[in-house]
């Protein structure tokens, strides 16, 4: 097993070890963007193992020689494993782990078959650009192999990272009956503003655990972001890698308002940047928050796709590119001059994901009416239970609430959430939530 620095507990931990040791561990996919720790994850778990085999099918392309043009069978494919890399795969006592999967289709189409013919072995795959793969394999397997979907960090495991547990025990347990002391929750406050610097990328928020020096983090995203442009040109062919960067650097512009393809400081048409937008969402770094009209449950089936925001991953990946000066969001309790490019909007949607089950992929939803002289938005909708939720990331106070009470009014809501700089508290039929305590209030 390779040698590895500090790991940082992580919430799809959990669901790993349920995974483990349950009677019926289908061969699991796990998926999401570049570099958001899922490799990391399962070599944690590999330590409840006796033998684990790591396969990296960019890193050693001999690899790539044991699934092809050869027969599928599993117990073929771990015979020719053992005699390679001389570990044993035991069913039971092996934890068998093909990274960047998407380099290998063959391996992809193997997963089935593990399932079917060795159903004790334990078998993760896991990818950086694996959505591009995967429309490549003509029978994926339905039913015979588990999903999981990892974000970046969420603050809950940034603020467990760095031992303030004691605080996410007060935040966790905190509402509007029981608002957060107020040393607390400035406390809070300065380390949800540290988080938005920072982001949650592993790399990232290690560099600011061990050194405790924003600067170095800030090489740790300038690292980060190279990293993830070189990327672009695996994405697809035909589209320039050029092209591709021209649509990120679009949508870091029009972060937190309609996204428009014929963005005036674009030189590529809008049918060329769409292309480049689908490529960045199927990658991971791009996330759609795409317009409802909030009729009913669920929220996904009154879509307006000629409406949606998008908005990046991760808070710091968004903040480096941009330039956001650091001081004017760590110093500063103006909720405007934090929420400079929406940085804010994009915490929230992003906890709202990170908040959901690993099981799905998260879908981000909001609401919009644009009639003439009667503009109101939502800055997210949810699903509570059975309710429909309005969500609003706001500064003002209660007056300053108009879109959210229209909302309610039309839809016949039974609350809303205004989360803010504000600690908890209540204003009629709307609850005030902290931005730091978004991810466990839904």
């Amino acid at each position: 097993m390779k040698n590895e620095v500090k790991y940082f507990n992580r919430h799809i931990d959990r669901y790993l070890n349920e995974w483990k040791h349950s009677d019926d561990h289908k061969p699991l996919l796990l998926r999401g963007a570049r570099q958001v720790g899922k490799s990391s994850a399962v070599r944690h778990l590999a330590k409840q193992f006796d033998y684990f085999l790591e396969i990296n099918f960019e890193e050693d392309k001999r690899a790539r020689e044991v699934f092809e043009n050869v027969n599928l069978t599993p117990q073929l494919l771990c015979e020719r494993l053992y005699a390679r890399y001389d570990t044993p795969i035991i069913e039971g006592k092996t934890l068998l782990f093909f990274d960047e999967i998407q380099a290998c289709i063959p391996a992809i189409s193997s997963l089935r078959f593990f399932y079917e013919k060795m159903p004790d072995l334990h078998v993760i795959a896991a990818g950086s650009l694996l959505e591009f793969a995967l429309e490549e394999v003509p029978s994926f397997g339905v039913g015979r192999i588990r999903s999981m979907f990892m974000y970046p960090f969420s603050f809950a495991e940034f603020l467990e990272a760095n031992g303030a547990t004691g605080l996410l025990t007060a935040i966790n347990r905190a509402n509007p009956n029981n608002p957060l002391d107020e040393t607390l929750h400035q406390r809070a406050l300065y380390l949800l503003k540290l988080f938005m610097i920072i982001g949650g990328m592993p790399a990232v928020v290690a560099e600011y655990v061990n050194k405790k020096d924003l600067r170095l983090c800030q090489h740790a995203l300038d690292d980060l972001i190279m990293s993830l442009r070189d990327d672009f040109a695996k994405y697809k062919k035909r589209i320039p890698a050029v092209q591709i960067s021209a649509a990120f650097d679009s949508v870091i512009r029009q972060s937190s308002r309609k996204f428009v393809y014929t963005d005036k400081e674009q030189v590529y048409s809008a049918y060329q940047i769409k292309n480049a937008v689908e490529l960045l969402i199927m990658a991971g770094l791009v996330i759609p928050v795409m317009h409802t009209s909030a009729n009913g449950l669920p929220l996904g089936a009154s879509l307006n796709p000629k409406y949606r925001k998008l908005m990046l991953l991760d808070t710091g990946v968004f903040q480096r590119t941009l330039g956001l000066q650091l001081s004017d969001i760590l110093l500063n309790d103006d909720f405007d001059v934090i929420n400079k490019g929406g940085i804010a909007e994009m915490f929230v949607g992003m906890e709202l994901l990170k908040s959901g089950s690993v099981y799905q992929s998260g879908h981000l939803f909001y609401w919009q009416r644009e009639e003439k002289n009667a503009f109101a938005e939502v800055d997210y909708v949810v699903q509570k239970d059975m309710d429909i939720v309005p969500v609003e990331v706001k500064s003002g106070k209660q007056g300053k609430m108009q879109s959210m009470y229209l909302f309610m009014k039309e839809k016949d809501s039974k609350m809303g959430i205004r989360t803010s700089l504000e600690n908890f508290s209540v204003y009629d039929k709307i609850t005030v939530v902290p931005l730091y305590a978004i991810g466990n209030m839904l």
